[in-house]
C-alpha cells in the first residue's frame, strides 16, 4: 500500500466515525454510527495498518525442493519482522521443472533477494518400474541431467533470474548419504562443481549449503540413505539460509 492510500483510508475512516453539526455558533463533533459499527471500523483500520506494515517488508523469495521446503518455515520465524519471506508453490525439483515454471514462481512481485537451488533431483536415477518412492533407481535408471546438462540448465534459470534485479543467493545441494536408492553417495560434490562455475562466471553469492548439511547430517538424518532431515536439522539449516540473506538484505 502506498503511504498516500494509508492515509487518504485513514482519513476515510475518521470522517466514518464523526460529523460535525452547529451548536451556539461552535462546531460539534458527534458520533455518526453505532458503537458495533464503530468497532468494526476501527478493526478495518488496524487490517490497513498492518497491511501497510507488511508492504514495506522486501519479499525473500526461497525456491527450492523439499530440503527447502523442510527449512523455509524456520527462516520465516527468524525474518518475520525484516521480511516477507515466500516458498515457491509446491517442489521445485530439478532444473528443467525450474525452466518451465520459474515465471510462475516468480510472478508479479518484485523480490529483494531469491534465495534458490536446484541439484538433488538432477543428479537422481529412475526407472518406471521401480517400486521405491519417486522411481528411484541407480542400478538401473537414468539420471534425469547429467552434470553438463545441469549446468547449462542452471545457467538459463541464472541468467532469467538476473532480470528481476533481486539480490541472488545459491545454495549449494545438500549431502548425498550412503545408501540412496536413486542418488550415488556425494553425488552433490560433482554437481555443486558444475553450479559454482555458473555462479562464478555470473557474480552470484553463494551459501555453502551442502558442506553444512554433511555435518548436520549426521546427527539429524531423517533416516539411513535418506537426503531429508528431522525437524531439528532443518531448523539447524536455516541458520545459514537466514544470515545469508539478512546480509542481502543490508547490501540493498
Amino acid at each position: 500500500m502506498k503511504r498516500s492510500s494509508f492515509w487518504a483510508s485513514l482519513l476515510d475512516l475518521r470522517n466514518k466515525l464523526q460529523f460535525t453539526t452547529k451548536r451556539r455558533g461552535r462546531t460539534i463533533r458527534q458520533p455518526q454510527v453505532s458503537m458495533t459499527k464503530q468497532l468494526i471500523l476501527i478493526i478495518a483500520l488496524c487490517a490497513i495498518l498492518v497491511g501497510f506494515i507488511q508492504d514495506k517488508r522486501p519479499n525473500v523469495l526461497i525456491i527450492g525442493d523439499s530440503i527447502s521446503i523442510g527449512y523455509t518455515p524456520f527462516v520465516k520465524l527468524a525474518l518475520e519482522d525484516r521480511a516477507n519471506v515466500v516458498h515457491n508453490e509446491g517442489n521445485a525439483q530439478h532444473t528443467g521443472t525450474g525452466l518451465e515454471k520459474l515465471d510462475e514462481y516468480l510472478g508479479d512481485t518484485q523480490w529483494d533477494v531469491i534465495h534458490f537451488n536446484w541439484g538433488l533431483w538432477d543428479l537422481c536415477y529412475r526407472h518406471p518400474d521401480s517400486k521405491k518412492v519417486g522411481n528411484r533407481d541407480k542400478i538401473k535408471g537414468t539420471v534425469t541431467y547429467t552434470p553438463e546438462e545441469y549446468r547449462a540448465n542452471l545457467e538459463s534459470l541464472v541468467i532469467r533470474l538476473q532480470k528481476t534485479g533481486a539480490k541472488l543467493i545459491f545454495a549449494t545441494t545438500s549431502y548425498v548419504p550412503e545408501g540412496e536408492a536413486g542418488r550415488f553417495a556425494n553425488a552433490e560434490k560433482i554437481y555443486n562443481k558444475e553450479a559454482l562455475a555458473v555462479m562464478k562466471k555470473y557474480g552470484i553469492t553463494v551459501n555453502p549449503l551442502g558442506k553444512i548439511s554433511k555435518k548436520v547430517h549426521k546427527k539429524h538424518a531423517a533416516g539411513p540413505g535418506n537426503v531429508h532431515y528431522t525437524k531439528e536439522g532443518s531448523e539447524l539449516l536455516s541458520k545459514s539460509v537466514v544470515k545469508y540473506i539478512e546480509k542481502s538484505l543490508v547490501a540493498n
